[in-house]
């Protein structure tokens, strides 16, 4: 059975920079830049800060005839970093199989409100808001737009969509259902969320603080991380291989609507199932790339386990720099993990100050140089979704 399947190109856009090397140079630069949103209003006091993605980052790799709403559009600008990064041409890519699977969670559903405002008034609004929904399913456009003739899949498992995408893409690959793949998660800003997570009292007035001892809550972000994967068959001699997907774990725990269970007990299943996968020991792993919201249950949870699981190994979250993108968390995370194995350099957890001396295990708070060449990148969800990848770099096979 296949197990290793080489990753040939790498995506990414989020507040953090407008592609793969731009965000892991400022991140690495310990630069972030949280503030009020500035695409919608609320009166919320005080004004909870978020990880917007400028509206400038989004012009270079749109047709002007993109008319499909911000998640897919922030799902193109990945999709075609990491096309561009594979080598081959778009002809090329159009005569292969190139599957495409994309984890949301927002997915453009809730920016409508002016319409459905509208129609409950008994007004017959204009249907354009709707055709233009209709026509923005993430992975759909992303396939129509590059002319990719693969399977195609948007899943949406709540923050774990983005890992969920790149484990059954995997699994497209290992069946033989395509050749190369797309994978990763988009995800919006989008007022409805907004208010959701504030309602929830799990949004912080400040700058996101994984794993700090005051820490008040998450911040919201978007953007979007994509990966192309290959069957080893298909990558040619000389072509450039960014990395492996060396495995994918996840398990539910079902313990609460949006609580992680206390003892960690999906997350515990997932990581035994992806070092399973890998081939691998905890003690082989470089580094993690941590869920890390900043929320006091999560970070408290996530500790426990990465204390039990892996003593000694550093983390990090980075949250900080992009805020909680959801669906597309991810898609970013495991980008940002891949090309920080092969820079060799990995980006401090900011915002850790002070850090909580009740948790036993703490992020690393300082840029640190990677020793090893395997990572993994976290995903815990709502609904007790836990979800997670092992990433290899440097091309080693």
């Amino acid at each position: 059975m296949i197990q290793h399947l080489p990753i040939t190109g790498l995506g990414c856009i989020c507040a953090a920079g407008p592609d793969v090397q731009s965000s892991l140079t400022s991140m690495l630069r310990g630069e972030r830049h949280p503030a009020p949103a500035l695409r919608f209003a609320t009166d919320h006091r005080p004004q909870l800060p978020v990880f917007e993605v400028p509206q400038n980052y989004l012009t270079d790799d749109l047709p002007p005839e993109a008319d499909c709403l911000r998640t897919s559009q922030l799902a193109m600008v990945a999709a075609a970093e990491a096309l561009r990064g594979c080598g081959r041409t778009m002809v090329e890519l159009q005569t292969l199989r190139v599957g495409v699977c994309i984890g949301t969670t927002v997915g453009s559903a809730m920016n409508n409100e002016e319409f459905y405002r509208q129609f409950r008034q008994g007004e017959e609004p204009e249907m354009g808001p709707i055709n233009r929904y209709l026509r923005s399913n993430p992975a759909a456009t992303v396939a129509a737009h590059f002319q990719l003739k693969g399977p195609v899949a948007t899943l949406v498992n709540a923050c774990s969509s983005g890992t969920d995408a790149i484990g059954l893409a995997a699994s497209w690959l290992r069946a033989g259902l395509c050749d190369l793949a797309l994978a990763g998660g988009a995800d919006e800003l989008c007022r409805t969320t907004f208010n959701g997570f504030a309602s929830l009292q799990i949004a912080a007035a400040e700058p996101v603080r994984p794993f700090a001892a005051e820490r008040k809550g998450l911040n919201l972000g978007e953007g979007a991380g994509m990966l192309l994967l290959g069957h080893p068959d298909i990558v040619r001699e000389g072509e450039r291989v960014q990395g492996w997907l060396r495995g994918y774990g996840s398990a539910t725990d079902a313990y609460h609507l949006t609580a992680p269970h206390p003892e960690g007990a999906g997350l515990r299943r997932a990581i035994a199932e992806a070092l399973e996968q890998a081939a691998c020991r905890p003690e082989d792993i470089a580094f993690i790339n941590a869920h890390g919201t900043g929320t006091p249950d999560n970070d408290r949870v996530e500790s426990r386990v990465l204390a039990e699981l892996f003593a000694g190994i550093p983390f990090v979250s980075s949250k900080g720099y992009t805020g909680h993108t959801l669906g597309a968390a991810g898609g970013i995370e495991a980008v940002i993990t891949l090309a920080s194995l092969n820079a060799g350099e990995v980006p401090a957890s900011i915002g850790c100050e002070p850090p909580d001396a009740e948790l036993p295990a703490l992020p690393e708070r300082r840029t640190f140089p990677v020793t090893g060449g395997l990572a993994i990148s976290e995903s815990l969800a709502f609904g007790g979704n836990n979800s997670l990848v092992i990433l290899e770099g440097g091309g080693a096979s």
